[in-house]
């Protein structure tokens, strides 16, 4: 066989640079010619670190191939290195060896003949052996059905994601392509890990959202954990939950997400109301731990409700929430009061007004569970229905055989109706005094007053037929007003905080009435503390939602949701965007609000009532009692003996708040001062005030300031 052109080629290129490699490094060291050598050797490393780091096959044949070059180099450098030409000739037997070594292996040459044979070399060729089919799997016959065969293959077509096996596809019912398959891992006690929607989506061609993959609970005759996994494929039941969801649905997509407007949430059950136009939506926390956190509009939103507050409400017990829809305003409604709802029970309970669900909301004429009177706190602005309130109020006062008083900063037309039903009316701050005044010595009158029974006197006991005098309700209209009054305000004040403490044990109840139930507006501290624990405050509208919100939390002991009281009830007609760019006015189609309330019960919970409707235009007589309920004739004489029964319409009487001026040697009478009751003293001295409030320090800065 002759040799082939490269094989000598190669031979030859060793043979003449064998001489170079032993005579350049001695002769000229700096001569370029080492340096081309010893940047070949550089290239020759660079190839053994690229061929070890190949996973390609052939690794040892490329590291051979670029031998002779970093070999040339080693020993250009160890020739340069050494001192002549080496011990025993060192140099000239490198080179030597490294030519004779090139000789024999010839690494070029070789792989080039192994890629570009020559006809002369090339073998005989040989018949090639027969193909043998690959023999299938055989996958043992578990009497799967026709769909988890079908599912098996699709499966292992797409190379068996995760590391898995399909047991069993089971088709949803009534679907089409919608199935749940029970996957579990090929190698037994392996947990599945890495599988995820994407991989199982992938097969079946669906979206990874119509995905599902959930735990599998151990089940009799079958394993469970970790190395099971069931995927629920539903394409079918997505695609019509996202164009027609059901209540449930959209609660578990819209409302109860992170984003929604009660996240954390899972709806109970929906219930439809018809003859009351009402829909509820009744839910619960997922975790009984959490409280919930409701923002109505963004519920309104999720739900596909008008996001209106006259119609739509919450109502939070606890873990648990309700939101109720109507069709209509609910509290616009009117429910007229009767004498049947105003009457009082054994424990002196009457029906006051209704809730947004119909429920009927009851206030006290008297504490049954603390045997004593009752106070009342009722707050609202003009107009919000605060005059109605008192009427089914004295009428259910006056049903139970209670005494009622009733006076105003100013008269108007319904307060002098309702004076014919009742004990004693007035209207104006002087009024207001005197009967708060005759109230507080009724306190001392009744401790005294003997009970037939046994001769002795008796706090009071409300019901018992024993006791000798009524429960005597003082109703103070406009209090706010009359507590500010220059003249009469201390008294008004000092009487009505003195009333509030002691008034309860003797049968006496205070019923102020305002805009404010602040100290600085009159209420103190004390007053406000025994009025909200001795009441159930009834706060109307306050002019906005929040100043309603904070009179209503500052009768409460701890804040709770207050309900919302807008200025108007208004359904959401069309769309306000559309309207702007037509260019319409908004329609009005405002409810008033008036006799809308927020009353807090016993239990501190805020809820939002429309009061009974007691229609002034018509006779009141029908609500209350043929005869007016008034003091006992042992009473009258006492005050009367006080000097504190008669005609509280006349003009002040001479010392009856502060002593008269006594005359000067001119017999000139001094002017007598009416600021909150303070005076000139009988020895012409002005008279010191005592200052036990605020309000007393200011008016004692005045009173300095006019000497």
């Amino acid at each position: 066989m002759p040799t082939p052109r490269s094989v000598a080629l190669e031979r030859l290129a060793y043979t003449l640079a064998a001489p170079v490699l032993a005579v350049a490094p001695n002769l000229y060291p700096d001569n370029p010619v080492n340096q081309v050598v010893q940047l070949a050797g550089a290239a020759g490393i660079g190839g053994w670190i690229l061929a070890a780091k190949s996973d390609e096959p052939g690794a040892g044949r490329k590291i051979l191939r670029w031998s002779p070059l970093v070999l040339a180099a080693a020993i250009d450098i160890a020739a340069k290195n050494t001192t002549g030409w080496g011990p025993y000739g060192l140099d000239a037997l490198l080179a030597a060896g490294w030519a004779a070594a090139g000789y024999l292996v010839m690494p070029y040459s070789r792989h080039t003949r192994r890629r570009h044979r020559p006809a002369l070399a090339a073998p005989a060729p040989q018949p090639a052996p027969a193909e043998v089919p690959a023999q299938p799997v055989v996958v043992p016959d578990d009497g799967a059905d026709l769909l988890t065969r079908e599912v098996r293959m699709m499966w292992e077509n797409a190379g068996m994601p995760g590391r898995t096996h399909v047991v069993k596809a089971t088709r949803h019912p009534g679907q089409r392509h919608d199935m749940t398959i029970l996957l579990r891992a090929s190698e037994t006690g392996r947990p599945i890990t890495g599988l995820s929607e994407d991989a199982v989506a992938a097969p079946f061609g669906v979206p990874s959202s119509d995905v599902v993959l959930a735990e599998v609970a151990i089940q009799p005759g079958r394993q469970g954990g970790p190395g099971w996994l069931e995927a629920r494929i539903t394409p079918d039941a997505n695609q019509r939950r996202r164009t027609k969801p059901t209540d449930q649905e959209k609660w578990t997509d819209r409302v109860a997400g992170p984003k929604g407007g009660a996240p954390g949430s899972e709806l109970v059950h929906t219930t439809r109301d018809n003859e009351r136009g009402v829909t509820f939506y009744r839910a619960k926390m997922a975790d009984s731990t959490e409280t919930p956190r409701i923002d109505l509009a963004k519920v309104c939103r999720g739900l596909g409700l008008p996001e209106d507050d006259s119609c739509v409400f919450v109502l939070i017990d606890g873990n648990e929430f309700l939101i109720s829809a109507f069709d209509t305003p609910p509290l616009s409604q009117i429910f007229p009061a009767t004498r049947e709802l105003l009457t009082p029970d054994a424990k002196g309970m009457y029906v006051c007004g209704y809730t947004i669900t119909g429920q009927p909301v009851k206030n006290m004429v008297f504490q049954h569970d603390k045997n004593a009177a009752r106070h009342g706190l009722i707050l609202g602005v003009s107009r919000s229905g605060k005059t109605q309130f008192f009427a089914i109020d004295m009428a259910a006062m006056s049903l139970a055989g209670q005494v009622v008083w009733l006076s105003t900063v100013r008269k108007d037309e319904k307060t002098t109706t309702l004076g014919r039903y009742i004990d004693r009316q007035g209207s104006n701050a002087l009024w207001m005094a005197r009967s708060l005044r005759a109230a507080k010595a009724l306190c001392e009158i009744r401790a005294d007053m003997p009970w037939p029974h046994d001769g002795q006197p008796h706090d009071y006991k409300p019901g018992d037929p024993r006791c000798p005098y009524r429960q005597l309700n003082v109703f103070a209209d406009e209090f706010m007003t009359a507590a500010q009054d220059a003249e009469f305000g201390e008294f008004i004040q000092t009487d009505g905080d003195d009333l509030t403490v002691t008034g309860l044990k003797y049968g006496i109840g205070l019923n102020p009435a305002g805009q404010s139930p602040f100290a600085h507006n009159g209420f103190s501290t004390e007053m406000k503390d025994n009025l909200r624990q001795n009441s159930r405050p009834t706060i109307f509208n306050m002019g906005s939602p929040g100043a309603t919100r904070k009179a209503a939390e500052g009768t409460m002991e701890n804040p709770y949701d207050v309900p919302t009281i807008p200025a108007r009830y208004s359904r959401i007609e069309g769309s306000a965007i559309e309207r702007a760019m037509r260019g319409e006015a908004d329609p009005e189609n405002g409810v008033s609000t008036g006799g809308v309330a927020v009353i807090v019960l016993d239990n501190g919970r805020a809820v939002l009532m429309r009061s009974l409707y007691a229609d002034f235009d018509t006779d009141l007589s029908q609500l209350f009692p043929d005869e007016v309920n008034r003091l006992t004739d042992h009473e009258i004489s006492e005050l009367t003996k006080r000097g504190l029964w008669f005609d509280w319409n006349e003009p002040v009487r001479p010392g009856e708040f502060w002593p008269e001026p006594d005359e000067d040697d001119d017999g000139d009478d001094k002017p007598r001062r009416r600021g909150g009751g303070r005076g000139t003293k009988n020895d012409g001295r002005r008279a010191e005030p005592k200052v036990t409030s605020p309000r007393q320090a200011l008016e004692a800065i005045k009173s300095l300031s006019d000497a």
